[in-house]
């Protein structure tokens, strides 16, 4: 293989599907897809197993033309960076060393930058694009939407206001063009030595809203505080599972004497934590968003401030306060049942309570969904026999086990 064989090689991998999220390299395996959360494999230009001389190929010729992640990758055996057919699409790439072996992963970034509307995220979002100053926070694991929905409130942003915005990020992934807005994206490594000093830069650039990339320690986390203090708009990501979990998580950053004090800090300055989970549809055509809103009001500033406890959790906050915009997991996964957007198992195994969200459903059409969703809980009960008929339609299982 040539080291200007890895173009056609993407480009034949891309064409399997519309809906292909990441691209997979790894010794012993065939070149691999993400479709919709699962990886297929796939051989472009009749590509089989690959050595360890292939994958490495591969590598260099995603690094050719970039001597600071291949100086990376030989200093600590890893590297993130960027890359790009020109004119089709862009890529985060992470190669890393396994086995004395190289594995490349590459994230698929769409050309176009996504917009409220395609992501089908709520409505109450565009809130966030009027937000003069503090921090606001989308979490989830990777691969959960983060970059595209940052990408869509920056992308409202430059179309509705006239600021300047300064991102931080590692690699740049969508290219964002100047609308009303200027717009100077920095990348970690190439523009920037790290996310700190980039940060600590920005407040000397003048703009009104700083996108960091990821809160990856204390010292980012701090510069990010003291920017949303003084007042600018700070977004930024954290790899965290619900917002209860994100506190926790920026909490512990700091030493334990200083937990009264940050939470303060915390309380004052977080505008909203979104958090994500991307879920499957039903129909196989690709996955949905469920989407978790924590918003400040007094009650969730109380929370963080003081701590959660028995009865006064940021869950229950967020569970009664659909007035203002916010809405937990489980409940959006309901509805997203309800309405056939995914099924019964894929919900459930998605959802923060399994058990809750089966008594909130109370509409399960059959013995059969009752048994698939059990056993996909891992509690299945004994078989049962058919229920004599009914006079009422509308009566489900669980209300006869009732």
């Amino acid at each position: 293989m040539s080291l200007l064989d890895v173009a056609p090689i993407i480009e034949q991998m891309l064409l399997t599907s519309d809906n292909v999220s990441d691209l997979n390299f790894s010794c012993g395996q065939k070149p691999q897809v993400e479709i919709n959360g699962k990886l297929h494999s796939v051989t472009p230009i009749g590509m089989g197993r690959l050595t360890a001389y292939q994958t490495e190929m591969i590598a260099m010729s995603i690094l050719r033309d970039n001597a600071d992640a291949a100086m990376q990758l030989a200093r600590t055996r890893t590297a993130d960076l960027s890359y790009a057919l020109p004119g089709k699409c862009r890529f985060r790439v992470n190669i890393f060393q396994q086995r004395n072996s190289y594995s490349i992963v590459m994230r698929v970034i769409p050309h176009e930058v996504p917009s409220f509307e395609s992501l089908r995220l709520p409505p109450q979002l565009g809130d966030i694009c009027d937000i003069r100053n503090g921090v606001v926070l989308l979490t989830g694991p990777t691969g959960s939407g983060k970059s595209s929905t940052l990408a869509a409130i920056i992308d409202q942003i430059n179309e509705t206001k006239s600021y300047h915005i300064v991102t931080i990020e590692d690699p740049i992934e969508f290219l964002h063009n100047h609308k009303k807005c200027t717009i100077n994206q920095r990348e970690v490594g190439a523009d920037t030595k790290d996310f700190a000093s980039a940060l600590r830069a920005a407040l000397r650039q003048a703009p009104k809203v700083i996108l960091v990339g990821e809160m990856r320690d204390l010292e980012t986390a701090e510069i990010a505080l003291e920017a949303a203090e003084t007042g600018h708009l700070v977004l930024s990501t954290l790899h965290t599972i619900d917002a209860s979990k994100t506190i926790d998580r920026i909490i512990g950053l700091y030493p334990k004497n200083e937990e009264r004090i940050i939470r303060t800090r915390l309380a004052q300055t977080f505008r909203y934590i979104i958090s994500q989970r991307l879920i499957p549809k039903i129909d196989g055509s690709g996955r949905i968003a469920a989407v978790e809103i924590l918003k400040s009001n007094p009650r969730t500033r109380e929370y963080i401030e003081k701590g959660e406890s028995e009865g006064k959790t940021l869950l229950d906050a967020i569970r009664d306060g659909e007035i203002d915009g916010m809405q937990d997991f489980d409940s959006v996964i309901r509805r997203l049942i309800e309405t056939k957007h995914i099924s019964l198992e894929d919900g459930l195994s998605y959802s923060t309570n399994q058990n809750n969200l089966l008594l909130q459903l109370k509409g399960l059409s059959s013995t059969e969904d009752y048994a698939n969703a059990s056993r996909s809980m891992g509690s299945m009960p004994p078989p049962m026999a058919p229920p004599p008929p009914m006079a009422s339609t509308g009566s489900s299982v669980l209300d006869m086990i009732e």
